[in-house]
Formats: structure tokens, sequence, C-alpha cells
């Protein structure tokens, strides 16, 4: 990448999930009142995960593995929307 430093890739990456913020799923927040977006359902099942994560401890689970995991999966969805796994 010529002349693209480190940092400017790294800004870049930044600018391009907080589109996350701009794409409504299907599903409601929990009082009905309105979509979730992608970044509040990221940043949501994230914090259960480590929440939770006492529950399983005999699994010996990394806790910052699965954090990392739920944090990149819905990346996909700045370019794809978010739909139903039964959708057509």
């Amino acid at each position: 990448m010529s002349g693209v430093t480190r940092l400017q890739r790294q800004m870049n990456f930044i600018l391009e999930i907080d589109k996350l913020k701009q794409i409504l799923r299907q599903t409601t927040i929990t009082n009905k009142s309105r979509q979730e977006n992608s970044a509040e359902h990221s940043w949501h099942v994230t914090l259960m995960a480590i929440l939770l994560s006492e529950y399983a401890e005999n699994l010996q689970i990394e806790v910052l593995q699965i954090v990392k995991m739920l944090l990149i999966h819905d990346l996909v969805e700045i370019d794809a929307g978010d739909t139903f796994s039964f959708d057509d």
C-alpha cells in the first residue's frame, strides 16, 4: 500500500466500522420502541459474554478470543445488511 501508513489504515477501519451504527437490525430493543442497530447488538452480546463467562469456567474458554469474535461477527452487515437466518 504505497504511502498509506498503518495509522491511516487503522483510522480508515475505525471510520468504516462506525457504519454499524447505521445498520438497522430485524429485531427491536427490549422495550419494542425501535429497531436495534448493529453496533448496539455487538456491544450488547459482547457484554453478555463477559458477564456470563463465569458460568463456563470448566469449559476453559478464552474470554478475550470470544470478545474479539463477537465484535467482528456483524461487520459484514455494513455491506450486506441484516437478514434473518431463515430469510430467502
